[in-house]
C-alpha cells in the first residue's frame, strides 16, 4: 500500500513538474519567445499605420507551415492540461479566466480561429459568443450590455467571434451613430476592460490583420465553391469598397484601447498556419502566466483509500 502511495505521489510530482517547464514547441526559437511581448500594440495610443504591417509576416516562430503546424500541434496537450486545471481551480473558489477576443476583416479568419481553438480545449470548460448584428432587444440597452451577458464565468475560456469592438468599427464606418458618441465608446470599453481585468478575467485581444489582395483570394474562394456559398454575401464586396475607413477605425481601436490591463495583439493573418500558431501561443503564454493549480482535496486520502479497499 505504501509503495503505490509513494508511486502515486512521485507521478503526481512529476507532472506538475512538466507543467511548470518551459513549452516545448517544435518551432525550436519559440521556446525562447514571448510572442505577447513581439506582438503586442504598445499601451499609450501611439500612432498605428496598418499599411506598414506585413499581413504575411512571421514576426517571430516556426518559419514555414510543416513546421508551424507541428509546433501547434505540440502544444495541445499542455493547453488542455493548463484548461483543466483553471476549471478545477474555480471549483475552490478561484474566480480567475480567461477571454479571447477576435477582431478583423471578413475572411481574416475569426471563425477558423474559433474552430482550430476548440479544437484544443475540452468544450465543456470553453464558452463562445459569435456577435452579430445587434438585436432589438440588444438594442434597447447600452451598447456593452450584450456583451456583459456573454462573458465567461470563473474557470472558464471564453472565445468572443467579434465582440463590442463592432461598436465602434462598424459603427463608425457606416456612422451608425455621431462621431462623438463614438469617441464616448473608447473610455466606456477601457474602463469595462479595467473592471474585467480587476475581477479576475484575463483579456487576450486578437486582431487577425489580413491583407486587402488576400481578402479577395478567399472571397473568390468561396464563389468557387458551392459548398462555401453560405459564407458569402453580396454585401461583403460592398464593405470592400470602404477598406481603407475599416482600417483606419481599426487603427484607431488599437491606439485608444491597447492598455496595460487589456493590451491588444496585432497578428498576421494571411498565413492561416501562423494565425492558428500565433492565436495558440499566446493563450498558451497567458494560461502559463496564470498557473491555476489543482485544488487540493478537503479530505483524508489513506482513510478514503482504505475504506474503498475494504469494500
Amino acid at each position: 500500500m505504501a509503495r503505490k502511495t509513494d508511486k502515486d505521489k512521485a507521478k503526481a510530482e512529476k507532472g506538475r513538474a512538466k507543467d511548470k517547464g518551459g513549452t516545448k514547441d517544435k518551432g525550436g526559437a519559440a521556446d525562447r519567445l514571448r510572442l505577447r511581448e513581439v506582438l503586442r500594440v504598445p499601451p499609450g495610443g501611439g500612432r498605428i499605420d496598418l499599411r506598414r504591417s506585413d499581413p504575411r509576416a512571421i514576426p517571430a516562430g516556426p518559419a514555414g507551415k510543416a513546421a508551424g503546424v507541428a509546433a501547434t500541434a505540440a502544444m495541445a496537450e499542455r493547453l488542455a492540461s493548463l484548461q483543466e486545471r483553471l476549471y478545477a481551480s474555480a471549483t475552490a473558489g478561484d474566480r480567475r479566466r480567461v477571454l479571447l477576443v477576435l477582431q478583423g476583416m471578413d475572411t481574416s479568419g475569426k471563425g477558423g480561429t474559433v474552430k482550430h481553438v476548440i479544437g484544443l480545449f475540452n468544450p465543456s470548460g470553453c464558452r463562445v459568443r459569435a456577435f452579430k448584428a445587434p438585436t432589438p432587444e440588444e438594442l434597447e440597452h447600452p451598447f456593452l450590455w450584450r456583451v456583459a451577458n456573454a462573458l465567461p464565468r470563473p474557470g472558464e475560456i471564453g472565445i468572443f467571434d467579434r465582440s463590442h469592438y463592432e461598436d465602434v468599427l462598424i459603427a463608425r464606418v457606416r456612422e451608425l451613430v455621431p462621431r462623438s458618441t463614438i469617441g464616448r465608446r473608447y473610455g466606456q470599453i477601457n474602463r469595462f476592460e479595467q473592471d474585467l481585468a480587476d475581477d479576475g478575467v484575463t483579456l487576450v485581444k486578437v486582431f487577425l490583420h489580413i491583407g486587402y489582395e488576400e481578402q479577395r483570394e478567399r472571397l473568390l474562394e468561396r464563389l468557387d465553391d458551392p459548398d462555401k456559398h453560405w459564407k458569402f454575401s453580396p454585401a461583403d464586396i460592398e464593405e470592400r469598397a470602404v477598406w481603407p475607413a475599416y482600417q483606419e477605425a481599426y487603427e484607431k481601436a488599437l491606439e485608444r484601447c491597447s492598455t496595460e490591463a487589456a493590451p491588444w495583439y496585432l497578428v498576421p493573418a494571411d498565413r492561416k498556419w501562423y494565425r492558428n500558431w500565433a492565436v495558440s501561443r499566446l493563450l498558451l503564454e497567458h494560461l502559463e502566466a496564470l498557473d491555476p493549480q489543482y485544488p487540493k482535496g478537503e479530505f483524508d486520502v489513506e482513510e478514503c483509500r482504505t475504506r474503498l479497499l475494504s469494500t
